[in-house]
């Protein structure tokens, strides 16, 4: 009886701690916040049927690799016939884990939703973790956490999951920090050191990096600049007191593990992309693509529409951007105030906040791209010149995450401040009156998260492609349509020409080219040579394009055998007719 009584009490003390308290709290609000994605998780995606879809496809095909073959992982259904198809663009294969769950295209939209809900959960978690390491009050860090989980830019993206999946940046770097035993209030404290917490950040790290380059290479770099100055500040202190600061075996072993299990995964992650690069130079991201998604100043100081509280008020703002989707980028006006005030009257030392400010300024003078410096030196595309795998990043604007964390951890320093009780009050209603007047910081920012998101139908996937046999090319081929057809393909994964990337492969410009007056003798031949022997045309997408009409076309003497299915034609080009 005892032992039940201790196990009882044990686990109460866990419901009742802080980090439960927030993990479950910042589930709910996401649901809330994310609404309503929830409301119909098989039947709808956020804010348009194109990127979603490709995300949905790209999370199943990890996990399909996973539990069939992973020495293919790269080699995926799309594209069909070319190799490294997975590494066309970011892969999401962190999130592989939870297609191993479920199959078909119902599934996929239903893990893309959910997915979508706990990304921005991971990412409140991730910053109030960070805030609270550094030395933040528990108020100051729910505004960090708010502010980067819920910022106004964000709801520009919500058609990026990669884009929003980025909590394990501030876990990775909480877990470091605690590992390390450092915060911004005391530094460094070796009794604080817990070599567990270092592994576990640099796991959380990989991780990250495994989600896509476009946010997990800029990590890396900010890694790699945090690991310099901490082997100066240990510098500095041997020149000082000719003495080697005291670092203990175990984090040295953690330390040495997780960089070369981090550097490990990277090197694994950018393999393909390097060899697809070098298979199609047009892959390569050019300068005139960075101007083009460059944003003005204004853009940081313009909401998206999707946004509850500025959406109709910064219309104006917006149709003066050249790009909206990627151009506007306000952090919070309740954040900016907040960080400014942390700049004044804040927990953190003088210098701290200095070089937090200059955090800001430098990572806000990177997201404007070629904005700020032009085609000169120094600026954004000094960076696409200089350092290794840059020139992958076209979208300098979404670096703006690191402006939001930046701001919030100034907003949470000026929250951290603890003023005493005013004179002739009691210590009890003070306190109780400070909760309440430090909560509202935290609620006003997530009201600039609200969202007016929408959420559209998932393209019901044609009867014609359940378990259809590959190699298939679908047709009309180019166009939004192919993210649907990649979709789609998540029904057993046959082998597809479809697929839509930043640039087209030669074999499918090849294909399109040869395939335009479909079904004839010259694309018959040309299709059966490059190993197609299905194609299913949906005539209901084909009006204005090439194939509008295609289904009255004759087919005799061809060699193929034709029938209708459902809304669509299929063409077998194996069987004759």
């Amino acid at each position: 009886m005892d032992g039940v009584r201790r196990a009882g009490r044990a686990l109460w003390r866990v419901a009742r701690h802080e980090w439960t308290l927030v993990v479950l709290a910042s589930l709910p609000l996401a649901a809330a916040l994310t609404w309503p994605t929830l409301r119909d998780p098989a039947g709808t995606l956020p804010q348009d049927t194109g990127d979603p879809t490709l995300q949905a496809w790209q999370v199943a095909w990890g996990g399909h690799a996973l539990r069939t073959d992973p020495a293919h992982l790269w080699h995926s259904n799309t594209f069909f016939p070319e190799p490294y198809t997975y590494a066309y663009s970011d892969t999401l294969l962190g999130f592989a884990p939870f297609a191993l769950i479920g199959e078909g295209p119902v599934a996929a939209v239903v893990r893309y939703n959910l997915l979508y809900v706990l990304v921005h959960a991971l990412a409140f978690v991730g910053a109030y973790a960070l805030s609270r390491q550094l030395g933040a009050g528990r108020a100051g860090a729910a505004v960090a956490g708010a502010s980067f989980a819920y910022a106004p830019w964000k709801l520009a993206q919500a058609g990026h999951l990669h884009v929003l999946s980025i909590g394990g940046v501030a876990l990775a770097l909480a877990m470091l920090a605690r590992g390390h035993g450092w915060s911004l209030r005391h530094g460094y404290r070796p009794d604080r050191v817990r070599p567990g917490w270092a592994g576990a950040g640099w796991a959380v790290a990989a991780w990250q990096v495994t989600l896509g380059f476009g946010i997990g290479l800029p990590f890396a770099y900010v890694l790699g600049l945090l690991g310099l100055a901490v082997a100066g500040a240990y510098g500095v202190t041997w020149w000082r007191r000719r003495s080697r600061p005291a670092v203990s075996r175990g984090l040295l072993l953690a330390d040495l593990a997780g960089v070369t299990g981090f550097a490990g995964v990277s090197l694994l992650m950018a393999a393909p992309y390097l060899e697809v690069v070098a298979r199609h130079p047009a892959g390569r991201r050019t300068a005139a693509q960075v101007a083009m998604f460059s944003p003005p100043a204004r853009g940081f100081l313009t909401a998206p529409p999707e946004s509850w509280l500025w959406g109709e008020r910064h219309g104006a703002a917006r149709a003066a951007l050249g790009f909206p989707g990627e151009m506007t980028l306000l952090p919070g006006v309740v954040l900016i105030a907040l960080a400014v005030a942390g700049l004044v009257f804040s927990a953190w030392r003088v210098w701290q906040r200095v070089a937090l400010a200059a955090g800001v300024l430098v990572s806000l003078a990177l997201a404007a791209g070629t904005s700020f410096g032009g085609d000169g030196d120094p600026g954004y595309l000094t960076l696409m010149r200089r350092l290794p795998g840059w020139d992958a990043l076209r979208t300098p604007g979404r670096l703006v995450l690191w402006t939001t964390l930046l701001l919030g951890v100034l907003a949470a320093g000026a929250l951290t401040v603890r003023e005493p009780p005013p004179a002739g009050a009691g210590r009890g209603d003070w306190r109780r009156w400070a909760r309440v007047a430090l909560a509202l910081p935290a609620l006003l920012v997530l009201a600039e998260g609200v969202n007016r998101t929408p959420h559209v139908p998932v393209p019901a996937q044609p009867v014609a492609l359940r378990g259809v046999a590959g190699p298939v090319l679908v047709l009309p081929l180019g166009g939004i349509r192919d993210y649907h057809v990649m979709l789609w393909s998540t029904d057993g994964f046959p082998s597809t020409v479809n697929g839509l990337a930043s640039f087209t492969p030669d074999s499918q410009q090849r294909i399109r080219a040869a395939g335009t007056g479909f079904p004839d003798a010259g694309s018959v031949a040309y299709l059966r040579a490059a190993g197609v022997r299905t194609v299913v045309l949906l005539p209901g997408y084909a009006t204005g394009t090439p194939w509008q009409g295609a289904a009255a076309r004759p087919v005799e003497g061809l060699g193929i055998h034709r029938e209708r299915v459902g809304d669509a034609v299929v063409y077998h080009l194996d069987r004759a007719s």
